[in-house]
């Protein structure tokens, strides 16, 4: 923790938190006393020794700013007292902290973003009756305005609350309004006011300029900014003499300015205009990278070298984890930054965002590191395996060819092949063995479709009902696990790439530099009873290409599957490293489990709901699921990491990068299943993957079970039963049995489990991870709630 962060703590453990009298009551600081230490504990900010230099391309050469919009809004209720502290123990020392400001109507400023508080407030159960109508701007709007109460009315009775249904809203009604003069008395590095309504205040008595103006000469403000063009001029010649600089903030470019009645794009051609009476812009992120209606990038515009031509500042606005981006970034939030800050042509001078911990970490530790080696895996220190999901999945569909080379493209360190065999005993790679989730199969052979509960609870078409000359007749299909919450991947790649038999896998392999392979095997005792020898396909192909042969150049070989007799069979080739798939979600593993796993394998994969225990989208503990298997000597391998923010717990911020770190460091996982390995390699070849070098600013992993102490009694689900714990029972199967001379006839519905099934294909059936769970309970309340809930 630096200096400015133990002062913090000083600071806030020895005085008041609200500096009025007659706060509410009820406030979070006042039930937990341990919250405000647990809270910048979190993640934060080592003490500094000696950062890499770095060349930014922003006006002045300097780093360009995080500004935190309501503070730590991506976490916590915008303009909240922790959203701010929040945000000034996570971001780095020079975060500047964003200030809507509202004004009551006796004249106090209040920090909250929007015109009306019902949708970020529970104003209206306090108030039921007092909701108003007022034109603004033209357009008539409805609902609970601060100027329509006093101070003692808000501070006294109104509470926040999360106004983005897919954020926690754990933290609701326990924080009350934050004052202008609360946000200094935390002393930010930086503070920045936002006067979004000055004319509507001065329509009804109220004056922004003559509050700013009459602030106590403590209150440093470093950014001052508005839409209005009359309100920074009037306040501008009044502060000639002060530090603080003018910012005019671009709405729309179709929506008209008060005072030059232009449109903002009118003026945006004028910035020589702008000149005169502000020392920056703030703009929309799409003014300086348009977005195409197909959600991907347009070519940049000029609007950032323009600016800074004349002197001008740039800032760009609209900037958060969990809405919709541009498909160009992989649903990596640091990419988007890196777009606008290290890109070959320009750099803004800063970023509004509702997560400043991953600007910051995009700024300190990301920037200008693309070039830098993938330091080595594995030793003492080393950072773990970059072990693909059927290649590159979330940018191509998997297991094509196209996954494959954008996977070593990226930087991983190991390309997987699912193998399945098609009915006429051809191997292939693919992520399942039904092709209706992975292929265009359910437009071509409906009348294939079949239920087989060896395989899945569902009905399916699979691979082994097609000759391998049907399966080449149809295309791959992207089909990301939550498209049906609108969080499509790659559509323009959609139907890309072509099927890959396995030898052609092995063979792309040797082509790249991959350090190793990991070709997985399921339902081998199904297959076998179908006269389709998985185990014979594998081994066969691996032999023909020359991978049983030690000492050669050619990439490791891991073997993995979920049933030890399959993993037994490749005991005849010492070279090839077997690794056991532990598919069910365990809370523990016992010794003697351990001790069989030892007997067939000398690593396992594991998920991450056996890693990392959730409840209500809160990590609660990490397991000794990892520690028992390295404590035996066995690697392990966790996964499968997606990028998607519905895809992870809150303690991760909606950042995958920091669920990254936190297996890296906090788990020490030997590898990381990803179906996306650039975001993976992008953290490692940052700086800040190193947590030795003690830098000024890094990405910290995620302290389970530190959030939910910040939750009110009550706030949380009931806890879900624990997993089970993994038992001998669970890891040994019955001998594979012999590869029948025909296939007997197709499966039907009736088809039940033979005893031969894998034990842990058995124990799965019933058991689901948490992360799993609680990613599907928040793809359908996104399907249910508002549009507005999600971006």
């Amino acid at each position: 923790m630096s200096s400015r962060d133990l002062h913090l703590l000083f600071l806030l453990s020895s005085q008041k938190y609200y500096v009025m009298q007659g706060a509410p009551p009820v406030q979070m600081g006042e039930r937990y006393p341990h919250m405000i230490l647990i809270l910048l504990l979190l993640h934060g900010a080592h003490a500094a020794l000696k950062d890499p230099v770095q060349k930014w391309q922003t006006l002045g050469g300097q780093p360009p700013l995080v500004i935190a919009r309501g503070g730590f809004s991506g976490l916590f209720p915008d303009s909240s007292q922790f959203s701010y502290q929040f945000a000034m123990s996570s971001s780095l020392h020079d975060v500047v902290l964003y200030c809507d400001l509202q004004l009551s109507s006796d004249g106090l400023g209040f920090c909250k973003t929007g015109l009306t508080l019902e949708n970020s407030t529970l104003i209206g159960e306090a108030f039921p009756k007092r909701a108003k109508t007022y034109k603004v701007n033209g357009e008539e709007i409805h609902g609970w305005f601060a100027l329509d109460f006093t101070a003692d009315e808000l501070y006294q009775n109104v509470t926040l609350i999360q106004d983005i249904f897919s954020r926690p809203s754990t933290f609701d009604g326990a924080m009350g309004m934050f004052t202008l003069e609360d946000l200094v008395g935390l002393r930010p590095p930086n503070l920045w006011v936002n006067v979004e309504y000055a004319l509507f205040l001065q329509e009804h008595k109220l004056s922004a300029e003559d509050y700013i103006l009459g602030l106590p000469k403590n209150f440093s403000l470093t950014y001052i900014s508005s839409p209005e063009i009359g309100f920074l001029k009037n306040v501008g010649g009044k502060l000639k003499k002060s530090n603080t600089k003018l910012i005019f903030r671009f709405l729309r470019e179709d929506v008209v300015e008060h005072t030059t009645k232009k449109t903002y794009g009118e003026i945006l051609k004028d910035l020589k205009s702008v000149k005169a009476f502000a020392s920056g812009i703030l703009v929309p992120k799409e003014y300086i990278w348009p977005l195409g209606k197909d959600q991907y990038l347009r070519l940049p515009t000029s609007l950032v070298k323009d600016a800074h031509a004349l002197g001008l500042e740039v800032f760009a606005s609209g900037f958060a984890n969990d809405v919709s981006m541009s498909y160009n970034y992989s649903f990596d939030p640091s990419a988007e930054y890196l777009q606008y800050i290290d890109n070959a042509n320009f750099s803004v001078d800063g970023v509004i965002t509702d997560f400043p911990p991953t600007a910051s970490g995009a700024v300190a530790c990301l920037a200008h590191t693309k070039g830098n080696p993938l330091p080595p895996p594995g030793g003492d220190g080393g950072r773990p395996l970059i072990i693909t999901h059927n290649g590159a999945s979330g940018f191509y569909p998997g297991s094509t060819d196209l996954a494959y080379r954008q996977a070593v493209k990226d930087g991983a360190d190991i390309i997987d092949c699912a193998v399945r065999m098609s009915k006429d005993g051809v191997a292939f790679c693919l992520p399942s063995a039904d092709l209706s989730t992975s292929t265009t199969a359910s437009t071509s052979f409906m009348t294939k479709i079949s239920t087989v509960s060896e395989i899945q609870n569902k009905s399916g078409i699979f691979s082994f009902d097609l000759t391998w000359s049907e399966i080449q007749t149809l295309k791959p299909d992207l089909l990301g696990p939550y498209t049906q919450a609108g969080l499509k991947r790659n559509p323009a790649a959609k139907n890309a790439g072509k099927f890959v038999t396995l030898p052609e896998f092995l063979d792309l392999a040797k082509d790249t530099n991959v350090s190793g392979i990991m070709i997985e095997m399921e339902h081998a005792s199904f297959l076998a009873k179908r006269g389709l020898g998985l185990v014979e396909a594998v081994s066969g192909a691996l032999a023909n290409a020359s991978y049983d042969k030690e000492g050669g150049h050619l990439p490791e070989v891991m073997v993995e599957s979920d049933d030890t007799s399959v993993l037994a069979a490749f005991k005849k080739f010492p070279a090839f490293k077997r690794v056991l798939m532990v598919d069910e979600t365990i809370s523990d593993a016992s010794t003697p489990s351990v001790e069989e796993i030892k007997q067939f394998a000398t690593a396992v994969t594991v998920g991450r709901g056996s890693i990392a225990q959730v409840n209500g989208f809160f990590l609660t503990r990490f397991t000794d699921v990892a520690d028992r298997m390295h404590a035996a000597n066995l690697t392990v391998f966790v996964g499968v990491l997606r990028n998607e923010f519905m895809n992870l717990g809150f303690d991760y911020w909606a950042d995958p990068i920091i669920e990254i770190a936190t297996y890296t460091s906090s788990v020490m996982a030997d590898g990381l299943i990803t179906e996306y390995p650039a975001t993976a390699a992008s953290y490692f070849r940052s700086p800040c993957s190193d947590l030795s070098l003690n830098l000024s600013y890094t990405i910290l992993p995620a302290n389970a079970g530190a959030l939910v102490h910040l939750a009110a009694p009550g706030a949380l689900p009931p806890a879900l039963p624990p997993a089970p714990v993994l038992e001998p029972a669970d890891v040994l199967d019955p001998p594979l049995p012999p590869v029948a001379i025909a296939s007997p006839p197709e499966a039907t519905t009736t088809a039940k489990p033979t005893d031969s099934t894998s034990s842990a294909d058995r124990s799965s059936a019933g058991a689901g991870g948490c992360l799993v769970l609680a990613a599907a309970i928040a793809s359908l309340l996104l399907l249910l709630l508002p549009s507005h809930g999600f971006h």
